[in-house]
Protein backbone atom coordinates (compact mmCIF):
# COMPACT_ATOMS: atom_id res chain seq x y z
CA UNK A 1 0.00 0.00 0.00
CA UNK A 2 1.28 3.32 -0.67
CA UNK A 3 0.00 6.66 -0.69
CA UNK A 4 -1.02 6.79 -4.25
CA UNK A 5 -3.35 4.05 -4.19
CA UNK A 6 -5.34 4.89 -0.74
CA UNK A 7 -7.22 8.12 -0.16
CA UNK A 8 -5.52 9.39 2.47
CA UNK A 9 -5.68 13.02 3.62
CA UNK A 10 -5.34 13.52 7.42
CA UNK A 11 -4.22 12.25 10.44
CA UNK A 12 -7.51 11.35 11.57
CA UNK A 13 -8.21 9.40 7.89
CA UNK A 14 -4.90 7.59 8.98
CA UNK A 15 -6.00 7.04 12.57
CA UNK A 16 -9.53 5.52 11.72
CA UNK A 17 -7.54 3.18 9.49
CA UNK A 18 -4.88 2.04 11.47
CA UNK A 19 -7.39 1.00 14.72
CA UNK A 20 -9.67 -1.01 11.75
CA UNK A 21 -6.23 -2.82 10.67
CA UNK A 22 -5.45 -3.55 14.36
CA UNK A 23 -8.30 -4.42 15.44
CA UNK A 24 -8.45 -7.16 12.44
CA UNK A 25 -5.47 -8.64 12.92
CA UNK A 26 -6.49 -9.48 16.33
CA UNK A 27 -3.50 -7.71 17.98
CA UNK A 28 -2.20 -8.63 21.59
CA UNK A 29 -1.61 -5.46 23.42
CA UNK A 30 0.41 -6.29 26.36
CA UNK A 31 3.58 -3.46 25.75
CA UNK A 32 2.46 -0.45 27.17
CA UNK A 33 -1.07 0.24 24.87
CA UNK A 34 -4.24 -0.85 25.89
CA UNK A 35 -6.17 -1.36 23.21
CA UNK A 36 -6.05 -0.46 19.71
CA UNK A 37 -7.02 3.16 19.14
CA UNK A 38 -3.73 3.83 22.00
CA UNK A 39 -1.62 2.16 20.11
CA UNK A 40 -2.37 3.76 16.97
CA UNK A 41 -2.36 7.25 18.47
CA UNK A 42 0.96 6.68 19.76
CA UNK A 43 2.47 5.20 16.70
CA UNK A 44 1.34 7.85 14.28
CA UNK A 45 2.22 10.92 16.49
CA UNK A 46 5.88 9.08 17.01
CA UNK A 47 6.46 8.61 13.53
CA UNK A 48 5.35 12.17 12.96
CA UNK A 49 7.37 13.71 15.78
CA UNK A 50 4.12 15.14 17.26
CA UNK A 51 3.38 15.24 21.43
CA UNK A 52 2.37 12.32 22.32
CA UNK A 53 0.29 13.53 24.35
CA UNK A 54 -1.91 16.16 22.27
CA UNK A 55 -3.22 14.27 18.84
CA UNK A 56 -6.39 16.56 19.14
CA UNK A 57 -4.85 19.93 17.27
CA UNK A 58 -3.71 17.60 14.43
CA UNK A 59 -6.28 15.52 13.35
CA UNK A 60 -7.32 17.93 10.60
CA UNK A 61 -4.19 18.55 9.42
CA UNK A 62 -2.94 17.16 5.95
CA UNK A 63 -0.03 14.77 5.40
CA UNK A 64 2.49 15.05 2.71
CA UNK A 65 2.42 11.81 0.62
CA UNK A 66 6.17 10.86 2.29
CA UNK A 67 4.20 11.30 5.60
CA UNK A 68 1.36 8.80 4.65
CA UNK A 69 3.84 6.14 3.39
CA UNK A 70 5.87 6.66 6.48
CA UNK A 71 2.78 5.70 8.49
CA UNK A 72 1.46 2.82 6.19
CA UNK A 73 4.61 1.43 6.81
CA UNK A 74 4.41 1.51 10.57
CA UNK A 75 1.08 0.03 10.60
CA UNK A 76 1.75 -2.61 8.32
CA UNK A 77 4.89 -3.75 10.36
CA UNK A 78 2.55 -3.74 13.17
CA UNK A 79 -0.47 -5.39 11.84
CA UNK A 80 1.35 -8.30 9.80
CA UNK A 81 4.67 -8.66 11.37
CA UNK A 82 2.95 -8.55 15.19
CA UNK A 83 5.95 -6.32 16.04
CA UNK A 84 5.75 -4.75 19.09
CA UNK A 85 5.44 -1.11 19.17
CA UNK A 86 7.84 -0.56 21.78
CA UNK A 87 10.83 -1.70 19.26
CA UNK A 88 9.41 0.26 15.87
CA UNK A 89 9.45 3.62 17.84
CA UNK A 90 13.19 2.29 19.69
CA UNK A 91 11.36 3.41 23.13
CA UNK A 92 9.36 2.64 26.23
CA UNK A 93 8.05 4.04 28.80
CA UNK A 94 8.03 3.52 33.11
CA UNK A 95 5.90 5.87 34.59
CA UNK A 96 6.90 9.14 33.78
CA UNK A 97 10.78 7.45 32.95
CA UNK A 98 12.02 6.95 28.93
CA UNK A 99 14.04 4.29 27.89
CA UNK A 100 15.46 3.35 24.56
CA UNK A 101 14.85 -0.50 23.58
CA UNK A 102 15.57 -2.99 20.58
CA UNK A 103 15.19 -6.69 19.96
CA UNK A 104 18.20 -7.00 22.37
CA UNK A 105 16.28 -6.30 25.58
CA UNK A 106 11.94 -7.19 26.10
CA UNK A 107 9.79 -4.51 26.30
CA UNK A 108 10.35 -3.00 29.90
CA UNK A 109 7.17 -3.39 31.91
CA UNK A 110 7.05 -4.18 35.76
CA UNK A 111 5.59 -3.84 38.94
CA UNK A 112 8.01 -3.51 41.13
CA UNK A 113 8.75 0.45 39.14
CA UNK A 114 5.47 1.39 40.33
CA UNK A 115 6.88 0.73 44.22
CA UNK A 116 9.67 2.86 43.32
CA UNK A 117 8.52 6.41 43.48
CA UNK A 118 7.23 5.72 46.90
CA UNK A 119 10.72 3.93 48.09
CA UNK A 120 8.64 0.58 49.12
CA UNK A 121 7.64 2.69 51.44
CA UNK A 122 6.33 1.11 54.42
CA UNK A 123 8.44 -1.59 54.49
CA UNK A 124 11.53 0.47 53.80
CA UNK A 125 11.36 3.41 56.61
CA UNK A 126 14.54 4.91 56.04
CA UNK A 127 15.15 5.41 52.64
CA UNK A 128 17.94 7.88 52.70
CA UNK A 129 20.04 5.01 54.61
CA UNK A 130 19.93 2.70 51.31
CA UNK A 131 23.14 2.73 50.22
CA UNK A 132 23.92 -0.72 48.26
CA UNK A 133 21.45 -2.28 45.86
CA UNK A 134 21.24 -5.34 43.49
CA UNK A 135 19.23 -5.66 40.92
CA UNK A 136 19.73 -9.03 38.69
CA UNK A 137 18.22 -9.69 35.01
CA UNK A 138 18.33 -5.78 34.51
CA UNK A 139 17.22 -5.81 30.46
CA UNK A 140 17.01 -2.07 29.59
CA UNK A 141 18.23 -0.82 33.06
CA UNK A 142 14.94 0.86 33.56
CA UNK A 143 14.52 -0.67 37.18
CA UNK A 144 18.34 0.52 38.51
CA UNK A 145 17.80 3.70 36.73
CA UNK A 146 14.74 4.31 38.80
CA UNK A 147 16.10 2.32 42.03
CA UNK A 148 18.96 4.86 41.85
CA UNK A 149 16.61 8.16 40.87
CA UNK A 150 14.82 7.23 44.30
CA UNK A 151 17.93 6.00 46.41
CA UNK A 152 19.73 8.94 45.75
CA UNK A 153 22.39 7.77 48.56
CA UNK A 154 22.30 4.39 46.70
CA UNK A 155 25.47 2.83 44.80
CA UNK A 156 23.50 -0.09 42.35
CA UNK A 157 24.75 -3.02 40.96
CA UNK A 158 22.95 -4.10 37.98
CA UNK A 159 23.30 -8.04 36.65
CA UNK A 160 22.47 -9.25 33.25
CA UNK A 161 23.95 -12.57 32.02
CA UNK A 162 23.45 -11.24 28.42
CA UNK A 163 26.07 -8.74 27.34
CA UNK A 164 23.99 -7.67 24.47
CA UNK A 165 21.33 -6.76 26.87
CA UNK A 166 23.85 -4.59 28.95
CA UNK A 167 24.40 -3.03 25.95
CA UNK A 168 21.63 -1.27 25.80
CA UNK A 169 21.39 -0.70 29.18
CA UNK A 170 24.62 1.14 29.05
CA UNK A 171 23.32 3.80 26.54
CA UNK A 172 20.17 4.25 28.82
CA UNK A 173 22.20 4.96 32.35
CA UNK A 174 24.28 7.30 30.15
CA UNK A 175 21.17 9.32 28.66
CA UNK A 176 20.44 9.84 32.80
CA UNK A 177 24.42 10.48 33.85
CA UNK A 178 23.83 7.84 35.96
CA UNK A 179 27.20 5.98 34.91
CA UNK A 180 28.97 7.49 38.32
CA UNK A 181 26.05 4.97 40.45
CA UNK A 182 24.93 1.98 37.99
CA UNK A 183 27.90 0.01 38.18
CA UNK A 184 26.21 -2.72 34.84
CA UNK A 185 28.13 -6.38 35.37
CA UNK A 186 27.61 -9.55 33.18
CA UNK A 187 27.01 -12.16 35.35
CA UNK A 188 24.94 -15.33 35.51
CA UNK A 189 23.33 -13.74 38.58
CA UNK A 190 25.39 -13.46 42.01
CA UNK A 191 28.24 -15.46 40.35
CA UNK A 192 30.04 -12.00 39.21
CA UNK A 193 28.59 -10.23 41.73
CA UNK A 194 31.18 -8.16 44.04
CA UNK A 195 31.81 -9.57 47.50
CA UNK A 196 29.34 -7.02 49.64
CA UNK A 197 26.23 -6.71 51.46
CA UNK A 198 23.10 -4.82 50.16
CA UNK A 199 20.30 -3.04 51.76
CA UNK A 200 18.19 -4.03 48.64
CA UNK A 201 18.16 -7.09 46.09
CA UNK A 202 15.44 -6.58 43.52
CA UNK A 203 14.83 -8.32 40.38
CA UNK A 204 11.91 -9.20 38.00
CA UNK A 205 12.98 -12.42 36.33
CA UNK A 206 12.14 -14.60 33.57
CA UNK A 207 9.27 -16.36 35.16
CA UNK A 208 6.65 -17.36 32.52
CA UNK A 209 5.88 -21.30 32.80
CA UNK A 210 6.24 -23.44 30.27
CA UNK A 211 2.95 -24.28 29.43
CA UNK A 212 2.46 -20.21 28.97
CA UNK A 213 5.51 -19.93 26.93
CA UNK A 214 3.69 -22.60 25.01
CA UNK A 215 1.10 -20.34 24.26
CA UNK A 216 2.23 -16.82 24.02
CA UNK A 217 0.78 -14.03 22.00
CA UNK A 218 2.83 -13.61 18.40
CA UNK A 219 3.85 -10.11 20.01
CA UNK A 220 6.39 -11.56 22.36
CA UNK A 221 8.21 -14.08 20.16
CA UNK A 222 10.16 -10.47 18.75
CA UNK A 223 11.30 -10.65 22.26
CA UNK A 224 14.22 -12.60 23.74
CA UNK A 225 13.21 -16.12 25.16
CA UNK A 226 15.42 -16.54 27.45
CA UNK A 227 14.49 -12.94 29.40
CA UNK A 228 10.83 -14.64 29.37
CA UNK A 229 11.09 -18.54 30.19
CA UNK A 230 11.54 -19.56 33.52
CA UNK A 231 11.11 -23.33 33.46
CA UNK A 232 8.16 -25.89 34.03
CA UNK A 233 6.58 -23.86 36.74
CA UNK A 234 8.80 -20.85 36.01
CA UNK A 235 10.48 -20.26 39.45
CA UNK A 236 13.19 -22.13 37.93
CA UNK A 237 15.59 -18.31 38.30
CA UNK A 238 13.35 -17.23 41.01
CA UNK A 239 14.58 -20.46 43.26
CA UNK A 240 18.27 -19.45 42.31
CA UNK A 241 17.66 -15.53 43.42
CA UNK A 242 16.13 -16.38 46.82
CA UNK A 243 18.57 -19.63 47.36
CA UNK A 244 21.46 -16.92 47.23
CA UNK A 245 19.51 -14.19 48.68
CA UNK A 246 20.87 -14.66 52.10
CA UNK A 247 24.47 -14.47 52.12
CA UNK A 248 24.23 -10.95 49.75
CA UNK A 249 22.06 -9.26 52.33
CA UNK A 250 22.29 -7.10 55.14
CA UNK A 251 20.78 -7.74 58.39
CA UNK A 252 17.96 -5.48 57.86
CA UNK A 253 18.17 -6.21 54.32
CA UNK A 254 14.93 -7.07 51.76
CA UNK A 255 15.15 -9.33 48.78
CA UNK A 256 11.65 -8.28 46.22
CA UNK A 257 10.87 -10.31 43.22
CA UNK A 258 8.44 -9.94 40.62
CA UNK A 259 6.36 -13.18 39.01
CA UNK A 260 3.74 -11.77 37.44
CA UNK A 261 0.78 -13.98 37.17
CA UNK A 262 2.84 -16.96 38.84
CA UNK A 263 1.74 -16.75 42.63
CA UNK A 264 0.49 -20.31 42.50
CA UNK A 265 3.52 -21.37 41.75
CA UNK A 266 5.78 -19.18 43.88
CA UNK A 267 3.69 -20.08 46.89
CA UNK A 268 4.20 -23.82 45.96
CA UNK A 269 7.93 -23.13 45.62
CA UNK A 270 8.83 -21.13 48.77
CA UNK A 271 6.23 -22.93 51.41
CA UNK A 272 8.51 -22.58 53.92
CA UNK A 273 8.68 -18.68 53.77
CA UNK A 274 5.07 -17.00 54.76
CA UNK A 275 5.47 -14.89 51.61
CA UNK A 276 4.65 -10.94 51.86
CA UNK A 277 2.79 -9.67 48.60
CA UNK A 278 3.36 -6.35 47.74
CA UNK A 279 0.15 -4.04 46.56
CA UNK A 280 0.31 -3.17 42.84
CA UNK A 281 -1.99 -1.92 40.33
CA UNK A 282 -2.48 -5.25 38.99
CA UNK A 283 -3.48 -6.79 42.63
CA UNK A 284 -1.75 -8.13 45.76
CA UNK A 285 -0.03 -11.07 43.61
CA UNK A 286 2.21 -9.94 41.42
CA UNK A 287 5.41 -9.07 43.89
CA UNK A 288 6.36 -10.72 47.17
CA UNK A 289 9.35 -9.69 49.65
CA UNK A 290 11.48 -11.56 52.19
CA UNK A 291 13.83 -10.52 54.76
CA UNK A 292 16.93 -11.47 55.58
CA UNK A 293 15.80 -13.03 58.95
CA UNK A 294 13.50 -15.26 57.19
CA UNK A 295 15.90 -16.23 54.93
CA UNK A 296 18.84 -16.59 57.09
CA UNK A 297 16.48 -18.73 59.54
CA UNK A 298 15.92 -21.58 56.59
CA UNK A 299 19.42 -22.05 56.04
Amino acid sequence: MTSSTLPFQTLRDLLRYAVTRFNTAHLFFGHGSANALDEAAYLLLHTLKLPLDKIDPFLEARLLPEEIDALLAVIERRATDRVPASYITNEAWLGTYNFYVDERVIVPRSFIAELIPERFSPWVQEPELVTDILELCTGSGCLPIMLADAFYNAQVDAVDISAAALEVAKKNVATYELNDRINLIESDLYTQVPDKKYDLIISNPPYVNANSMRNLPKEYLHEPQIALAGGEDGMDLVRKIVAGAASRLKPNGLLMIEIGNERIFAEEAFAEYGLTWLSTSAGDDMVFMLSAEQLQESE
